[in-house]
């Protein structure tokens, strides 16, 4: 009985240790497959990253070519522009840039801007005169041109119709619309934040920035025979300050009308390639005369 049951016993044993060999030998095969599977996972990454380094390597490529051409075909651009000018033009726009101030020339970042002051001094001297040019500030933005008076010069205090000061300004400013035909005027009025007085004849201050466009834009039209299809009347009330309403001078600088006058685009374009080309003979003239002097 005894042996019956050590018999038994070493069986089991023996049993036992094959299991458990065979499961450690599947287990070592699929450590294996394991590790075979993340060294050729490992090898297709890097594969991938060298196609994909590649690829940018060969975008930068492109874009670097394209960039040159463009820079190329502006140049050639620029040259016939060159070409192209008159000496009449580019007299003309030297002419101007030695009349600007100088001090905002030297501040002008790009040439657009040096032609921007160029535009808005030639409007300023044909809409005023020196003893309004304090009251009257001019900008272009590309081809939209924003003038800028003071009420002084065309209202009484809390009034909406036009003081004889105004004609002259008025007068001019009808002759630059009328050079134009396909032009368009929009006039804004603009307000301080002071109520209206009690008792007025106005409701507030929409009705006065409102009734003072349309005051400006019927002279116009009755008086100096601007078309009325170029019109535009338009109130701001004191919703659209240039600064704040803290003082007597602030206040003043917001009550104002803005003239903005919309040209020809064509026209216009035409306008700021040739003062574009200008402003660059002028600068190849300066580097010229600074190389025969050195």
């Amino acid at each position: 009985m005894k042996k019956t049951i050590i018999v038994a016993i070493m069986s089991v044993g023996i049993l036992s240790s094959c299991v458990s060999k065979k499961k450690y030998v599947e287990l070592e095969n699929q450590l294996q497959d394991t590790q075979s599977n993340l060294q050729r996972t490992a090898m297709e990454k890097e594969e991938a990253q060298q196609k994909l380094d590649a690829i940018e390597a060969r975008v930068a490529d492109y874009n670097a070519k394209i960039n040159s051409l463009q820079e190329s075909n502006d140049d050639r651009m620029e040259l016939n522009d060159l070409t192209a000018m008159s000496t009449n033009n580019k007299r003309q726009m030297r002419e101007t840039l030695k009349n600007v101030n100088q001090a905002e020339l030297a501040e002008a970042k790009t040439l657009e801007d040096s032609i921007n002051l160029a535009v808005s001094y030639n409007l300023k001297q044909s809409i005023s005169d020196s003893s309004e040019s304090d009251d009257i500030d001019i900008t272009v933005d590309k081809t939209v041109v924003m003038i800028n008076v003071s009420d002084k010069l065309l209202f009484n205090s809390g009034s909406y119709r036009l003081s004889n000061k105004a004609d002259n300004l008025m007068q001019k400013l009808a002759e630059v619309i009328n050079s134009e035909p396909s032009m368009e005027v929009m006039v804004e009025g603009h307000t301080d934040d002071r109520s209206i007085v009690s008792g007025s004849h106005l409701q507030d201050n929409w009705d006065l920035s409102v009734r003072r466009a349309t005051s400006i834009v019927r002279m116009l039209q009755d008086k100096y025979d601007v078309a009325p299809e170029k019109l535009i009347a338009a109130g701001r009330s004191s919703y659209s300050p240039l600064v704040e309403n803290s003082s007597k001078e602030n206040m003043a600088q917001n009550r104002r009308t803005r003239i903005v006058i919309i040209p020809n685009l064509d026209k216009f374009f035409a306008l700021l390639e040739s003062e574009q080309t200008a402003q660059v003979e002028q600068n190849e003239d300066v580097e010229t005369t600074e190389t025969v002097e050195n």
